[in-house]
């Protein structure tokens, strides 16, 4: 009988040790790299957009585009510097899409700066995050870079 309980002890410490060990990660990499939806949560502000021949200052001198995700409710939305705009969130852990089928305030907006952030959304096709910087992909090229807001 003794010796039954000591087998289902230690049973529960081997599987208590194996549990928080997965749970732990290994060091610097758990913690700078992240992946999967939950990830996404949270506003962003852009930083870099790649395309455009105009500095990124000149295409938004006022005030940065900014997106929010609410992975729970599955829903996004944000600003385009000038416009807001909102929309279902169609993602996984490593792709996400934008679609033509997003509300859209109708502002009239100086430059090309929303112009060229809602036509660079529709050619992402994936994302990760990395040290508080969320990166939107075309393929494997970097199309758009936002840091998160505290």
């Amino acid at each position: 009988m003794k010796q039954g309980t000591m087998l289902i002890a230690l049973s529960f410490l081997m599987v208590a040790v194996a549990c928080k060990s997965t749970k732990v990660g290994n060091g610097k990499n758990s913690q700078s790299k992240k992946s999967g939806m939950e990830n996404l949560d949270g506003s962003w502000k852009l930083e870099y957009i790649s395309g455009p021949r105009i500095a990124f200052e000149g295409l938004y001198p006022d005030r940065k585009p900014v997106i929010t995700f609410t992975v729970a409710e599955k829903r996004f939305g944000g600003n385009t510097s000038c416009n807001s705009f909102s929309g279902q969130l169609s993602a996984d852990d490593k792709h996400i899409h934008f679609t033509d089928h997003m509300a859209l305030t109708k502002m009239f907006c100086p430059g090309d700066g929303e112009t060229v952030f809602l036509e660079t959304l529709k050619k992402v096709n994936g994302y990760s995050v990395e040290n508080n910087k969320l990166t939107f992909l075309m393929g494997e090229v970097p199309m758009m870079r936002f840091v998160k807001e505290k």
